[in-house]
């Protein structure tokens, strides 16, 4: 996916599951996306700062410090950052998503809910341009 002026959405996903992210990055990367990876919380923070990525795919169970500081501390960075929670574990949408998260995606193999959740969020952002 290329914007109207050929520069590649930045995405920063953030998980500590290797294989998960190998496949995010195989898969994402077809689709036209500049995956930037996180291992951790702090990674991610890190990364965040150096590379100012349009959207983040956040994982909500993390070593470090737990995917809600994390959360927290990126809105703090970014208040309008669109941020799709991607998790195995249930979460309490109604208080996640009153922080102005874009969406929530079950963890998953097949990754067709994420892309089109992307897909969402990328069209926002284009949008409010």
């Amino acid at each position: 996916m290329e914007g109207s002026k050929g520069v590649m959405e930045k995405i920063l996903c953030v998980d500590d599951d290797p294989n998960l992210l190998l496949l995010y990055q195989e898969e994402l990367s077809e689709e036209g996306y500049h995956l930037i990876i996180a291992r951790n919380s702090r990674q991610a923070l890190e990364k965040f700062e150096a590379e100012s990525p349009q959207l983040v795919i956040l994982d909500m169970h993390m070593p470090n410090m737990e995917g809600l500081k994390t959360l927290k501390a990126l809105l703090e960075r970014n208040k309008s950052l669109p941020i799709i929670l991607n998790t195995a574990y249930p979460v309490d949408l109604k208080n996640i998503l009153s922080w102005g998260i874009v969406s929530y995606v079950i963890k998953s193999s097949d990754l067709t809910e994420l892309k089109a959740k992307i897909k969402e969020a990328i069209a926002l952002i284009k949008k409010d341009k």
